[in-house]
């Protein structure tokens, strides 16, 4: 839905031109409120159109942080799953150099002894740069549940106010004040609804 534009373009376009190029017309036809009606729900559907654009942009860019994110959440799980591996292979070599100091003679021991002291000391320095990736990367996917928490809001804002337009066009036809109420009202839930979607809420 993001990815698409905002499009403003409705059956009302038509009555809309000719309000521009003849209000008498629209007045004789339909009275005096009618050509006042028509003004407002032209300037009503531009600033709406206006708005919703605004907020189709903002859902199409949340969407796509969310996904760089998520990436970025990737690399970083991968970076810390090949630590560990790494951190792995200093325990094997540690292990066995165990087992080596265990079967050595005595005057052999220290040889072994240094070599677990320096494996014991790289797990070490290795399991905090894992650990420290692991943080990196559960950051990277709370962050991309925001953007995607907001990319909904926004989405759901964008809709309202589409959904405005449609009832600005159905009642510039049929000349409903309940309508012009109507898209009033759906437009107001819109804006809030794009209100939160800038709160995080």
């Amino acid at each position: 839905m993001s990815g698409a534009g905002f499009h403003v373009h409705g059956p009302h376009d038509h009555e809309l031109e000719h309000a521009a190029h003849g209000e008498h017309g629209a007045t004789a036809h339909h009275g005096i409120g009618g050509g006042s009606m028509t003004n407002q729900i032209a300037m009503f559907t531009a600033v709406i159109a206006t708005v919703g654009a605004i907020f189709a942009y903002m859902g199409g860019a949340t969407q796509a942080n969310a996904g760089l994110y998520k990436n970025n959440a990737a690399i970083k799980k991968t970076e810390a799953s090949n630590q560990w591996n790494y951190f792995q292979a200093k325990s094997t070599k540690q292990s066995l150099a165990e087992v080596s100091r265990d079967l050595s003679s005595e005057a052999d021991k220290p040889k072994y002894l240094a070599k677990i002291d320096r494996y014991e000391k790289e797990k070490n320095e290795i399991k905090t740069v894992a650990e420290k990736l692991e943080d990196e990367a559960k950051t990277w996917d709370q962050q991309s549940d925001v953007q995607m928490h907001q990319h909904h809001r926004w989405a759901q804002a964008t809709t309202a106010l589409q959904v405005a337009i449609a009832l600005a066009a159905i009642a510039l036809l049929t000349r409903k004040k309940w309508l012009e109420y109507g898209m009033f009202g759906v437009a107001g839930l819109g804006v809030a609804i794009g209100g939160l979607a800038v709160l995080h809420i």
